[in-house]
């Protein structure tokens, strides 16, 4: 009978993760098509992607490719001595210019290192009259488009393999012309900056050539050092009214062996055996988790997100860029150049992986930074003196330092913060390999760094010889700090107090106190007078920011905590208050992404609620994409520009699991910051520290029941979410415990127990 009660459960888990989706189905449904790519039909793999949309009344289909890199060294930036204590040094002499003209200026007037567009398939459709329907289906990553005349186009870029397709249905005449960037245009082209992406000319290329053979299409391009890529387009005509089109893309480095798309176009299989395989592996993406929230806007969002992150996300393929595989096309390069951003923006884009319990496709970071140690073990050296580890704020697909406002492309810091992915993964995980052989590794490399780069101070407090909080004060000298800053502050003592922490977990326990002990040297926060977090030392926050640096320590850090007490519930209170006085002015859309995540945490269920629906009604693209500035209008943020980049997406996915469910605190909570008028809400399989995977629902206001499952087997710590309470059903518990508010018992791998609500 238990076992048929846990299969039954089972069962129940993944139809209603298959079955909340189903809502989905068209989860963008046009009466015509896009006109802007970032508009678009957006598909992908983590590896290529495609956009499909209309320019010049021609349905376009961009194409891209995440190794599609211009990777020459950053000009300048290696210039003999440019060193981390050289530039402390022109900070003392107040010659702060010459720091820039090495740092700063080349990344804004060079048009490279950069990612690079792919190409477009265009098809002549004035013939078939106007398009009636656009749809992306979610659920199979799968779009339709309709036209008058009855001619319909069926896509999806295969989930697992280089190739996408597009199916023409009722057309009997395919005109299809593969339209690659101009990389050769006027050569007096002036540099567009990072924003705005510079023109495709400045980068110097001889204009690769489109060819035409049987019944393929191919692009070559040779790009920057021997790198050159291969689009390919390959059409079946199936008979006499539908024709398919399979099309590839292939990067190629001088050190890097890849198969031709062309080539990889050979071994492609139909459309139709295509599809099933590539239908299969998103049912199993969708069974990972699933919510049901009151709010449609806010919940429609959310599974937006999580499409998205489907789409760019895998084990082997590149880790998220600022757009992935979605670079602009508009004739020029990407916004930022479509680097790998680290003072943020790489990191928020994981936030949702770990309690949506997708893991396998958040490893692909983890996999990025290990490949490249070797290269950022040459920079620190380089760069600051040290030996250990630490990882240019700005990065190239390759790992290299590209430059920018230094105080961040170049911080001390960088990789305190990406560690915290490797903390994170193995405490969803609980995966003794990955801690012994990843995670340890990379914290102990990276305290070396930290222990050599810094100093005891008078006080006996350790101190970094500069300090930054990006972007407060932009690229400017007074943007550094010869104090440490609240950001630099969280990440020290995050890196310290989790490597003393995982040291011990591996009972080597000489490191761990040692790791402590230089954890005790780190002072307290900085803090105003009215117990506000500063920036730093008697720096408050008194100018609306998009950046949150000073309040890492609540965010995503969570060392200062509302669990923690009276103290920390004050700083909390009070920081986010001040906050929201000095107001959005200067955010962007990840700042509201963000700041959902602060609200949950601050058990601020309306505030969350409030700051998403911001993000996601003013902030996005009809397509969900997250374009930075306010396109409402309205008053949200004084930008009103659109560069599309993913992390304010991503950071947002998070804020919705932050509010159904929290475990950063040594016990796992459910529905911790949701708001009072939420009545119905659930979730399915959200994952928590420990490796447990979680079922709640709330039903005309009260919860209902809870339900965890062990992965790895552990003790878990359940805060109870009702007065009473019944053991519905359970398997593979050993022992339970109440302690007041708690539940606490231990669980068998595979173990797992139901509690329902007695409603006394």
């Amino acid at each position: 009978m238990k076992k048929i009660l846990l299969l039954i459960s089972f069962l129940t888990i993944c139809l209603n993760g298959l079955g909340q989706i189903n809502k989905y189905q068209e989860a963008l449904k046009f009466e015509m098509l896009p006109s802007r790519w970032d508009e678009a039909l957006p598909l992908g793999n983590g590896a290529i992607g495609a956009l499909i949309w209309e320019k010049d009344k021609k349905i376009r289909v961009s194409l891209d490719h995440a190794e599609l890199w211009d990777l020459r060294p950053m000009a300048e930036l290696h210039t003999k001595d440019f060193t981390y204590k050289w530039v402390k040094e022109q900070l003392d002499k107040d010659n702060y210019l010459a720091v820039q003209k090495i740092g700063d200026i080349p990344y804004e007037r060079e048009p490279a290192p950069s990612k690079l567009p792919g190409a477009a398939v265009q098809f002549n459709s004035n013939e078939w009259g106007k398009v009636i329907a656009s749809t992306l289906n979610i659920e199979n990553a799968f779009s339709t488009v309709t036209w008058e005349n009855g001619v319909k186009m069926r896509s999806f870029v295969h989930a697992i393999k280089p190739y996408g397709y597009m199916r023409f249905e009722n057309c009997s005449d395919l005109k299809i012309d593969l339209i690659p960037p101009q990389y050769q245009g006027n050569k007096n082209k002036t540099a567009g900056g990072s924003v705005a992406g510079d023109d495709l000319g400045r980068l110097g290329y001889t204009q690769g050539e489109t060819v035409k053979s049987g019944q393929m299409y191919k692009y070559i391009q040779k790009g920057w050092g021997g790198f050159y890529y291969v689009v390919a387009l390959k059409y079946i005509k199936i008979n006499s009214t539908t024709t398919d089109c399979i099309w590839s893309i292939s990067a190629h480095y001088p050190s890097k062996t890849n198969i031709r798309s062309d080539v990889i176009l050979n071994t492609a299989t139909s459309f139709s055996k295509a599809f099933e395989s590539h239908k299969k592996w998103w049912e199993s993406f969708w069974s990972k988790s699933a919510i049901s929230l009151p709010d449609s806007v806010l919940e429609w969002q959310y599974y937006m997100e999580q499409y998205k992150f489907g789409s760019v996300a895998r084990a082997h393929t590149p880790p998220i860029s600022l757009q992935a595989i979605w670079t602009a096309d508009n004739g020029r390069l990407p916004p930022w150049k479509g680097d790998y951003h680290h003072d943020l923006n790489t990191q928020l884009s994981y936030w949702p992986a770990y309690s949506g319990n997708h893991l396998e496709e958040a490893i692909g970071y983890i996999n990025h930074l290990e490949q490249n140690k070797n290269t950022y073990k040459k920079y620190t050296k380089w760069y600051f003196g040290t030996t250990g580890l630490n990882v240019p704020g700005v990065t190239t697909l390759t790992g290299e330092e590209m430059g920018g406002w230094i105080q961040y492309s170049l911080s001390p810091t960088v990789s305190a913060w990406l560690a915290q992915h490797y903390y994170l993964h193995w405490r969803y995980s609980m995966n003794k390999e990955f801690l012994k052989t990843k995670a340890y590794p990379w914290f102990k490399e990276v305290a070396k760094h930290l222990e050599e780069v810094t100093y005891l101070d008078k006080n006996g407090n350790r101190q970094l010889p500069i300090s930054s909080s990006p972007e407060i004060n932009n690229n400017s000298k007074s943007a550094w700090f010869y104090e440490n800053t609240n950001y630099d502050l969280a990440q020290m003592r995050f890196l310290f107090s989790k490597a003393s922490e995982l040291a011990s977990e591996l009972n080597l326990m000489a490191d761990a106190k040692h790791f402590l002990k230089i954890f005790s040297q780190f002072s307290e926060f900085h803090l105003s007078k009215n117990q506000e977090l500063n920036f730093a030392k008697n720096f408050p926050y008194n100018e609306s920011h998009r950046h949150f640096s000073h309040l890492m320590a609540i965010h995503p850090f969570g060392e200062i905590r509302m669990e923690n007490g009276a103290k920390d519930q004050e700083i909390i209170k009070n920081s986010l208050s001040l906050l929201d006085k000095i107001g959005p002015k200067n955010w962007c859309g990840y700042s509201y992404a963000w700041q959902g995540n602060l609200k949950a945490r601050a058990k601020d269920g309306d505030g969350a609620a409030t700051a998403l629906k911001d993000f996601a009604t003013s902030f996005c693209s009809i397509n969900s994409f997250h374009l930075n500035g306010d396109q409402s209008k309205t008053g949200k943020s004084s930008f009103t520009y659109r560069p599309f980049t993913l992390e304010g997406n991503f950071a947002y996915a998070a804020g919705i699991q932050e509010m159904l469910l929290q475990s950063y605190a040594g016990f796992i909570e459910v529905f911790p910051a949701i708001p009072n008028n939420w009545t119905d809400v659930s979730f399915s399989n959200l994952r928590t520290e420990g490796a447990f995977l979680i079922n709640a629902k709330k039903v005309e206001g009260h919860v209902d029941e809870v339900s965890i499952y062990s992965e790895n087997g552990g003790n878990c710590k359940l805060k109870l979410p009702f007065k009473t309470f019944f053991i519905f059903e359970k398997t593979g518990v050993d022992e339970i415990k109440n302690e007041g508010e708690f539940m606490i018992f231990h669980l068998n791998t595979k173990g797992r127990i139901t509690i329902k609500n007695g409603y006394e």
